[in-house]
């Protein structure tokens, strides 16, 4: 895999139909969708939060990994992103449910749900 721009990822990873996939970094994404990067990590932490092969864990080395999401999975963060949206009540569950950190949720919240 080599590193591209900002952190997308070119990358030889082929689907069941043998076609090249391209993977992006958590830090990209956040910038690709003007969220918080803590946060979208928090989200992707758990693989169960978004359909299966959406979120790749890719090794560095030994005992490293980086997380990264393929075009699907930015569609789904995206969709996901934006349903919570829906009102300031849906936005503070959706925050309770995903990210357990108190501080990422208080510096999210002072941004607001845009």
């Amino acid at each position: 895999m080599e590193n591209g721009p900002r952190g997308r990822a070119e990358s030889r990873l082929t689907t069941g139909a043998d076609r090249p996939i391209t993977v992006y970094t958590v830090a990209f994404v956040a910038k690709l969708l003007d969220e918080d990067e803590e946060m979208l990590e928090a989200i992707v932490y758990n693989d169960d939060n978004l359909s299966y092969g959406a979120i790749i864990s890719v090794h560095t080395g030994a005992e490293e990994a980086i997380t990264v999401l393929t075009d699907d999975g930015i569609g789904e963060l995206r969709d996901m992103l934006a349903d919570a949206r829906r009102s300031t009540q849906h936005w503070r569950d959706f925050l309770k449910d995903f990210v357990s950190d108190p501080d990422i949720i208080a510096r999210v919240n002072e941004k607001g749900p845009q």
